[in-house]
C-alpha cells in the first residue's frame, strides 16, 4: 500500500513538474509575442510620426517652389502617395539649375550691355570729334581760305551724315526689338524690288568696278508676302555689304529658289570673305570683319543686325556661308504669296 502511495506521489510530482514546465514555455511564447507586437507598433508609430514631421517641414518648401513657378508645369498639386523626398530633391535641383541658367543669362546680358554701350560711345565719338576738329580749324582762320573751307565743310557734312545714320540704325534696332515696328504684309514682287536696289547702288558699284547681276533672267514676277519697305532695307544692306567687301572688278549676284512654301533669296559676292572664327558673330551689333573698310564706306556696323531682326520679324530665317578670299553668300527666306481663295 505504501509502495502504491509512493508511486502515485511520484507520478503526481512528475505531472506537476511537466505542467509547470509547460506553463513556463507558454509564458515565454506569450512574452515573445507581446514583445514582437510592441516593437511592431513602435516601428509603425515612429515611421508615421517621422513621415508626418518630414511632410510638415518639407511640404512648405515644395509648395513655395510651385508658387514661384519654378517647378515643371506637369507636376500635380496633390502630393499624397508620392515619395516626398524624391520629389523635393528633384524640384530643388530643377530650381537650382533654372536659377543658375537665369544668372548666367543675366551675366551675359550685362556683358552685352557694357559692350553695346562702349560700342555706341565709340561710334558716336568718332564723327563728333571729327566735326569738332573741322569747326575749330575753320574758326582758327581756315574759314577765309576757299581752298580749305570747302573741303572741311564737306568733311563735316560727311560726319554729320554718319551721325544721322548711326542714330537711325539704333532707332531701327530699338523698334524691331521692342516690336514697336508693325509690319505691313502685302503681295510683293521680289524681282522688281532687287532691280530697284540695283539701281540705287549702281553708282557705288561702278566706283568699285563691281557688277550687280541676277544669276539668270527672271522674265516673270516672283511674288512673296512681306513688308516691302523692310525687305528693301534687307536687300540694300546685303548688296551694300557685298560692294563694301567686294573686290575691284568683282561681281554681286542675286538668285532665287522656289522652296515650296517659301522663296529662298541669295545675295552672293566674290569679295574678301569672312573667317570661320568671325562667322558666328557676323550678325552682332557693331561687329565688323574689316573695320577700316566699313567706316570708309560709311557703315555703322548695325546693318546685318537690322537685317537679322527684320527677317525674324517675318518669321523667316537667314544664314551666311563664306570662305576667306573666295566670297560670301547671305541666304534668307520669304513666304511665297498665296492667292486668296474666293
Amino acid at each position: 500500500m505504501s509502495a502504491i502511495l509512493s508511486a502515485v506521489a511520484s507520478g503526481a510530482t512528475a505531472a506537476g513538474m511537466f505542467i509547470l514546465l509547460n506553463n513556463q514555455q507558454n509564458a515565454q511564447w506569450i512574452i515573445l509575442v507581446i514583445v514582437a507586437v510592441t516593437f511592431a507598433l513602435i516601428y509603425f508609430i515612429s515611421l508615421f510620426v517621422i513621415s508626418q514631421f518630414i511632410f510638415e517641414k518639407i511640404n512648405p518648401i515644395y509648395k513655395t517652389i510651385q508658387s514661384l513657378k519654378l517647378s515643371r508645369k506637369e507636376l500635380k498639386k496633390n502630393l499624397e502617395g508620392k515619395d516626398i523626398l524624391t520629389e523635393v530633391n528633384r524640384e530643388v535641383l530643377h530650381w537650382s539649375n533654372s536659377k543658375s541658367q537665369e544668372i548666367d543669362k543675366l551675366k551675359d546680358l550685362e556683358d552685352y550691355r557694357k559692350e553695346f554701350v562702349g560700342n555706341v560711345s565709340h561710334e558716336l565719338k568718332t564723327p563728333i570729334f571729327n566735326i569738332q576738329g573741322y569747326v575749330l580749324t575753320l574758326l582758327d582762320g581756315a574759314l577765309n581760305d576757299p581752298s580749305i573751307n570747302k573741303k572741311y565743310l564737306e568733311q563735316t557734312e560727311k560726319s554729320i551724315n554718319r551721325l544721322i545714320s548711326i542714330v537711325e540704325d539704333l532707332e531701327s534696332i530699338s523698334n524691331l526689338e521692342s516690336r514697336i515696328l508693325k509690319l505691313v504684309m502685302d503681295k510683293t514682287n521680289i524681282v522688281q524690288l532687287v532691280n530697284e536696289v540695283f539701281e540705287a547702288q549702281e553708282m557705288r558699284a561702278k566706283e568699285m568696278g563691281i557688277k550687280l547681276v541676277f544669276d539668270k533672267d527672271y522674265e516673270t514676277p516672283i511674288w512673296v508676302t512681306a513688308d516691302k519697305k523692310q525687305i528693301y532695307q534687307i536687300l540694300i544692306n546685303l548688296v551694300s555689304n557685298s560692294i563694301n567687301y567686294g573686290k575691284v572688278g568683282g561681281l554681286t549676284r542675286v538668285s532665287f529658289m522656289d522652296m515650296g512654301e517659301n522663296i529662298l533669296v541669295e545675295v552672293n559676292d566674290d569679295g574678301i570673305g569672312i573667317s570661320e572664327e568671325d562667322l558666328p558673330r557676323i550678325f552682332e551689333r557693331f561687329f565688323r570683319v574689316d573695320k577700316s573698310r566699313s567706316r570708309e564706306h560709311g557703315g555703322t556696323g548695325l546693318g546685318l543686325a537690322i537685317v537679322k531682326h527684320i527677317v525674324e520679324a517675318h518669321q523667316q530665317t537667314i544664314n551666311v556661308r563664306s570662305k576667306p578670299n573666295e566670297g560670301t553668300s547671305f541666304v534668307f527666306t520669304l513666304a511665297k504669296h498665296k492667292p486668296d481663295k474666293r
